[in-house]
């Protein structure tokens, strides 16, 4: 027969009790349940980052640097990822999406130069450095540049 689901018992010592603070002198743990006497910390809990009413350390420290709201982030995908697919594919950034090349919240897609390709492909991307321009022309293969995104098409439909 073995081991029945209701005869599952996790290891011993595995679980523990919960220690019930603030129930009486028997416990060791009674009168102040383990806070102390008095003060803040006994009544309530303390904001994070509060420092006793000193200036807290996010505020002494300045601010420093910039973030451009306008960013747009270009995702780089080396020909020797491109030489998985098979010959002759057309290479689009949805595809590179489905295989896993690039994730989906690549705006831009750049083709780098790194390690070598054998297959020719059509590739469509946004850029292309001049050694992958070099290796996909060498191989056999063309390249389209794309101007627009997804989203844009998507926000003109």
């Amino acid at each position: 027969m073995g081991t029945e689901l209701h005869t599952l018992k996790p290891p011993a010592g595995a679980r523990k009790r919960k220690k019930r603070v603030g129930r009486g002198p028997g416990s060791g743990n009674g009168k102040t349940a383990g806070r102390g006497s008095k003060g803040t910390r006994k009544r309530n809990t303390v904001a994070p980052g509060f420092e006793g009413g000193q200036l807290p350390i996010h505020r002494r420290v300045p601010k420093r640097g910039f973030v451009n709201i306008h960013r747009v982030e270009v995702y780089g995908v080396n020909v020797e990822r491109l030489d998985t697919l098979e010959d002759g594919a057309i290479v689009t950034p949805e595809l590179l999406h489905e295989r896993g090349l690039v994730p989906k919240k690549a705006q831009r897609i750049k083709v780098l130069g790194d390690g070598e390709l054998t297959k020719k492909l059509t590739i469509r991307v946004h850029r292309v450095s001049a050694s992958a321009r070099t290796k996909i022309e060498g191989a056999g293969g063309t390249i389209e540049l794309v101007t627009k995104t997804a989203d844009a098409d998507a926000a003109e439909a």
